[in-house]
């Protein structure tokens, strides 16, 4: 999903989840990653929107679930909102089916490695860097070749 409109992606998902059963902060955080691949989302990420959603009237508390937690649902003001923003939410139900499958090919796993090597490169000599650079245009060089379809034998005699 991209970043400038990533809480209000979150907000849609969350009215939508409510739209369909009540439920309570930390079984949204696992349905959203369950469901749309969002990784580990926080309680801070979370509650804050709640907290928006119940000020405009799109969701309501309906009571105390187990253990004391506040349920939620969405209301029909909330309903209307996403049948006035069906386009809008097919997006996002399509981004995150991109990033469910990014994830699924190793994207997690890419974005992990890349940030460890941005943390490191002030501790990388010059030969590191220079090894660096140069897998990452091979790298980069066979990813869009991939993308253009001229998919590898990976028998090392492409």
């Amino acid at each position: 999903m991209e970043r400038p409109k990533y809480k209000g992606h979150l907000k849609l998902l969350v009215l939508k989840i409510l739209s369909e059963k009540p439920m309570h902060g930390y079984g949204i955080m696992a349905e959203l990653e369950r469901s749309y691949g969002i990784p580990h989302p926080s309680p801070g990420t979370i509650y804050p929107i709640l907290s928006s959603l119940k000020r405009s009237g799109l969701i309501e508390t309906v009571g105390e679930g187990k253990r004391d937690k506040r349920l939620y649902r969405a209301t029909e003001r909330g309903k209307q909102y996403l049948e006035e923003h069906a386009e809008e939410l097919e997006e996002v139900l399509r981004m995150a089916a991109l990033f469910r499958e990014f994830a699924r090919l190793g994207g997690k796993e890419l974005a992990a490695l890349l940030k460890e090597v941005f943390l490191s490169l002030d501790r990388l000599s010059d030969e590191q860097k220079t090894a660096l650079a140069r897998e990452f245009s091979e790298f980069t060089k066979r990813v869009r070749l991939i993308l253009l379809g001229e998919i590898p034998r990976g028998d090392g005699n492409e």
